[in-house]
């Protein structure tokens, strides 16, 4: 059959979306958040920073991120899990690869190119504020490649990694490359992402345990089932908000942090519905939504209150 001009074209579209959709352009948006709070804690410790400095940062960042998640898409269509998740807005993939198939070999490449761009804005930080980066280096670059394959079928290291990655990772290196040093401030800032971010992870896994257990993965919800993960879920919410007032106990943060427990007004319901709905996935997807909130919005939060609070008086 003969192709014809408008043919050709939607299918240029139609491989367009599905390059973009392999990225999860949605998700990304949790990049620029966990960046912005190390931004915040290195403005609100050392004063003025390098504004290339933090642009560069988030490209990196952000690759980092792409990697991860187009690297994900391609494991998954290989080990064949994407032909046994029932997709939900949050879990079970883009759908992209089993639709469009001749795209596999696109994901691996965008998630080597992205690698490679993370690496080399790794490699410039090191070169300008010294090796007290590379340890943080490494240990990113190692969850990005280690996650899918090799983390996700062991319990604790597929409940911690997500948010060692957003947390430590990228609050900790952004504070790092601003400043040229680490801190109280950003460390303990960091574990908010940290706890906030491994929930986000763990309640997208609920609706996928039986996918995920048929392709050898280990997580929380098929060791110890939905029910019992939801303790999990809950200490890290009050894990999380409870670094605030211990910052600013500790004078590691300002007093106006405290306004970041305002998250509290909707991570309470978010609990309640995630014990409530634990096995039902139709009904727990608006309190994914509202979870996804409270790991975006309270960092932010916190960022805005360092920055605010880092605004001279007079």
């Amino acid at each position: 059959m003969r192709h014809t001009p408008f043919a050709d074209s939607k299918t240029n579209i139609d491989t367009l979306k599905g390059v973009l959709r392999l990225m999860r352009l949605p998700f990304l948006v949790l990049t620029p958040t966990c960046v912005m709070l190390g931004v915040g804690t290195a403005v609100w410790s050392d004063g003025p920073i390098s504004v290339f400095y933090a642009i560069l940062t988030l490209v990196g960042a952000v690759c980092a991120h792409i990697c991860v998640n187009s690297l994900n898409e391609y494991l998954d269509f290989r080990n064949g899990l994407d032909f046994r998740t029932v997709r939900t807005p949050f879990s079970g993939g883009s759908g992209v690869l089993p639709s469009q198939p001749q795209l596999a070999h696109v994901a691996l490449t965008i998630a080597l190119v992205a690698l490679i761009f993370t690496g080399l804005v790794g490699l410039f930080f090191v070169a300008v504020r010294g090796l007290a980066l590379v340890p943080v280096g490494i240990m990113g670059l190692a969850l990005i490649v280690a996650y899918t394959r090799y983390l996700t079928r062991h319990p604790w290291l597929c409940l911690v990694a997500p948010g060692l990655g957003f947390g430590p990772v990228m609050v900790l290196g952004t504070h790092f490359v601003l400043t040229g040093q680490y801190s109280g401030t950003a460390l303990l800032a960091s574990l908010i992402p940290f706890f906030l971010v491994n929930n986000l992870l763990l309640l997208n896994q609920f609706p996928d345990v039986e996918a995920d257990m048929s392709v050898g993965r280990k997580n929380f919800p098929i060791t110890i089932g939905r029910q019992a993960s939801c303790h999990i879920f809950c200490a890290f919410i009050v894990l999380a908000y409870l670094m605030i007032p211990l910052g600013v106990g500790l004078t590691r943060l300002p007093a106006i942090s405290l306004i970041t427990l305002a998250g509290l007004l909707v991570a309470i319901p978010t609990v309640i519905g995630v014990y409530r709905y634990a096995e039902a996935t139709a009904e727990l997807t608006p309190f994914a939504y509202m979870n996804l909130a409270v790991t975006i919005f309270t960092p932010l939060l916190l960022s805005l209150a360092l920055f605010l609070d880092s605004i001279p008086s007079g």
